[in-house]
């Protein structure tokens, strides 16, 4: 289904914390999202695509190489990306098959607050990047100050200089490039009463609407959780942004416009490729690299195995194929990216990825697909419980493997989508619980 362009570029756009149902075509009857409903139309959307781990360093790190995170063994407070790892990463097969490569905006593989980590430093990310402009290491914060003192939000800084990426490209077309693009936004602001601080472009949206309340936001839901979830980090956050209607409402509309504000900004990228007539010559991607509890649980925050925190939106669009407008149900992770990319451009994926391309589904073709895959948080930090997990077409088995007892959770989706009512207690489902360790025992050694 594909037809033949001599070579291909790539844009990847990457969000932080954007959950899969934050975008009009994923059905979301509020959120204004034209751009990337555009893009869905007139390419692929995977209604079924998640994050491996949910947590931003060690899933940017698998984004980055198609690997998991027990394979490439980066998360915050990790020793530095090995070089091994950075070897097989997409940018840096595509830098060396001729490709320019650039990343603007937050890189995300760092570690403990100090500049991007991966072994090798600066010579390492020569080897990845011809244009590497990782600013949110000197611009911290949405708010960034320009030379004239005037300020500009980060959202919009981000994509000026994707589109001069674009610009800088024009009447170059004999080199392909391969830019990532990754938005901070609609990250919360940390240490930032306001947390979601979105460009004054956004400010007139959302004012009169009502976001409806999430599912089991009941206290008595919460109530119920197990004592180490109910006083992790996810319920402290919880309390400075969803505790009240009216917290609540203020910062999820904050949300919403953080979301639009990205998506404006890519528009700007389409008018830039239309421009310089590089869209016909451009496969663009749309990501984030995780979800999002926004008051879920009584919580907030991510790190959790629950479907709020894997689920991601994933948008392919290559303007070379005839499938246009199509939603793919299949399970798409995170690993499955970069083999993706590499696939698209024309060069073979390394044999140590862990993640397929997802090409044959972006050209209909028949294909024998994944029916489960693993899930894991190894983050090292008292107060945000470590877990892993196995995730099926029909079912959810999560366990938190430092607890003592090990707790464990057990979820038919078919019957209860938002995970609502655990299983594990249950006599009738026992033979269900030992069938899903034992895959999550299966799948969690083929990982490492």
């Amino acid at each position: 289904h594909l037809r033949e362009v001599n070579t291909m570029n790539l844009l990847f756009i990457l969000t932080d914390n954007q959950r899969a149902d934050l975008m009009g075509c994923s059905g979301n009857p509020i959120i204004q999202t034209p751009n990337l409903d555009q893009l869905a139309e007139t390419g692929v959307r995977f209604s079924n695509a998640f994050a491996t781990t949910p947590i931003c360093a060690a899933s940017r790190a698998s984004y980055l190489t198609g690997l998991y995170e027990r394979r490439h063994q980066f998360t915050f407070l990790t020793p530095p990306m090995r070089r091994e790892f950075t070897a097989v990463s997409y940018p840096e097969i595509l830098k060396s098959n001729g490709y320019r490569t650039g990343i603007i905006g937050k890189f995300g593989i760092a570690s403990n607050g100090v500049p991007p980590t991966v072994e090798g430093g600066e010579d390492t990310l020569g080897r990845m990047f011809d244009h590497f402009d990782n600013f949110e290491w000197t611009d911290k914060g949405y708010e960034v100050k320009q030379p004239d003192g005037s300020i500009r939000h980060l959202t919009d800084v981000t994509g000026e200089k994707a589109v001069a990426f674009i610009e800088d490209h024009a009447g170059q077309e004999t080199q392909p490039f391969c830019l990532s693009v990754s938005f901070n936004a609609p990250h919360a602001q940390a240490g930032d009463p306001r947390h979601y601080i979105w460009p004054d472009e956004e400010s007139d949206l959302y004012v009169d609407d009502v976001i409806p309340q999430p599912a089991n936001a009941d206290p008595a839901f919460f109530e119920a959780l197990p004592e180490f979830i109910r006083n992790s980090e996810s319920r402290v956050r919880w309390h400075t942004r969803f505790d009240t209607e009216e917290n609540y409402q203020r910062n999820m509309r904050g949300l919403y416009r953080m979301v639009s504000g990205v998506d404006r900004n890519v528009g700007r990228m389409l008018d830039a490729l239309d421009h310089h007539g590089l869209r016909e010559s451009t496969i663009i991607i749309f990501a984030s690299d995780h979800g999002m509890y926004y008051g879920d649980r009584g919580l907030s925050d991510c790190w959790q195995m629950n479907e709020e925190n894997l689920r991601v939106p994933l948008i392919v669009n290559d303007p070379r194929t005839t499938v246009r407008g199509q939603v793919r149900d299949e399970m798409a992770l995170n690993i499955d990216v970069a083999p993706t990319i590499l696939d698209l451009c024309g060069y073979s994926t390394p044999s140590t990825t862990q993640g397929r391309s997802l090409r044959p589904l972006l050209e209909d073709a028949e294909t024998d697909w994944r029916s489960s895959f693993f899930c894991e948080h190894l983050f090292d930090r008292h107060d945000i419980p470590k877990s892993e997990g196995v995730r099926t077409e029909g079912w959810k088995y999560i366990r938190y493997f430092e607890q003592s007892p090990i707790h464990e959770q057990l979820y038919e989706l078919s019957t209860d989508p938002t995970e609502s009512h655990n299983l594990v207690s249950e006599i009738r489902f026992a033979e269900k619980l030992d069938e899903m360790r034992v895959l999550c025992d299966d799948l969690k050694q083929r990982s490492a």
